[in-house]
C-alpha cells in the first residue's frame, strides 16, 4: 500500500486488527524487516513504513535531517492513524523520540530498540566512509554493508548471505542509506538527547546483549533523560535482534505495547 505525503509517496504494509501502532526500520532496512513482528501482533493494527528512500518510499527532497524524517511519520499519523503507539528499530527509534518530543498529541507511547540519541566521533566516520563508499564504488559498498550485518549478528551468523542481501535490496540506488547516514551523523553536534526531557508518553527501551553498534551505554543516556521509561534487555542479541532472538524481540514490543513491559 502507499500513501502521497508531501513531496513523497510512502510505501507501508497493514496488518491485523486492534489499536494502532506504526513501526519504522532502520537504517539499510525497509518495512519487510517487521513482517514477523506484525504477524506475532495480529491483535493490534501495525503499519510497518518504508523510511524516506528505503524500500518502496520515494526519496523526494532529501534534506538529510532527523527533523525531515520525524515529519514524514507525522504525515503519516495525520493522514492514517491519528494517535498511536510508535515502534523505531534504531534509526526508526531516534525519529519516533524526536516526533514524541515534538507532537505528544500523536504518540500514545514509544518503543525504541537499538537506539542512540547521540552519536561519538567515531560514528560519525563510519557514517562519512558509508556515504563516500556508496557514492563512489557501490559494489565496494555491498561488501561493506554484508561486514556491517556481520558485526550485527550474534547467533544467526549462518543467515548473513540472506540477511545482507535483503538490506541492499531495501536500499536500492542508495538514495535514502546516504540521507538517513546525515541525519544520524548530525547527532554528534546536535543530539536528540536534549529533547528527551519533553517526551511526556511512556517510552520502553529495548536493547540487545551483546549490541555493539548501540551498547548498553545508549540506552543507559536516553533511561537518564526520560521521564517514564522501562528497559528490557534481548539476551543473546547482537544489533539486529529482530534476526538474532526473533521470539524475545516480538515479545519484549509486545509487553510494551500491552503496558507490561
Amino acid at each position: 500500500m502507499r500513501v502521497r505525503l508531501a513531496d513523497i509517496a510512502v510505501g507501508y504494509t497493514r496488518m491485523g486488527e486492534g489499536p494502532p501502532a506504526v513501526m519504522l526500520h532502520g537504517l539499510a532496512e525497509d518495512r519487510n524487516s517487521w513482517a514477523d513482528v506484525q504477524r506475532r501482533l495480529s491483535d493490534f493494527t501495525t503499519y510497518a513504513c518504508d523510511l524516506r528512500g528505503h524500500g518502496e518510499t520515494e526519496l523526494g527532497e532529501a534534506e538529510g535531517t532527523l527533523e525531515q524524517l520525524g515529519g514524514d511519520l507525522i504525515g503519516f499519523l495525520e493522514a492514517l492513524t491519528g494517535p498511536a503507539d510508535c515502534i523505531g528499530y534504531s534509526l526508526g527509534g531516534a525519529v519516533v523520540l524526536w516526533v514524541a518530543a515534538s507532537r505528544p498529541d500523536l504518540v500514545r507511547r514509544a518503543t525504541v530498540a537499538g537506539t542512540s540519541t547521540v552519536v561519538g566521533r567515531r560514528a560519525v566516520g563510519f557514517f562519512r566512509d558509508r556515504i563516500e563508499t556508496i557514492r563512489s564504488d557501490f559494489p565496494g559498498f555491498a561488501d561493506a554493508l554484508k561486514e556491517d550485518t556481520r558485526q550485527q549478528l550474534v547467533v544467526a551468523g549462518d543467515r548473513l548471505d540472506e540477511v545482507a542481501a535483503r538490506r541492499l535490496k531495501a536500499i536500492g540506488d542508495g538514495g535514502g542509506y546516504v540521507n538517513a547516514a546525515r541525519a544520524m551523523a548530525r547527532l554528534h553536534d546536535d543530539p536528540l538527547t536534549r529533547l528527551l526531557p519533553d517526551i511526556a508518553c511512556p517510552v520502553h527501551v529495548i536493547g540487545g546483549e551483546a549490541d555493539v553498534f548501540c551498547p548498553r551505554k545508549a540506552a543507559d543516556i536516553m533511561i537518564a533523560a526520560l521521564r517514564h521509561r522501562t528497559y528490557r534487555e534481548v539476551a543473546g542479541a547482537g544489533h539486529l535482534m529482530s534476526v538474532d532472538q526473533p521470539d524475545a524481540y516480538a515479545q519484549a514490543i509486545r509487553d510494551a505495547l500491552e503496558g507490561s513491559a
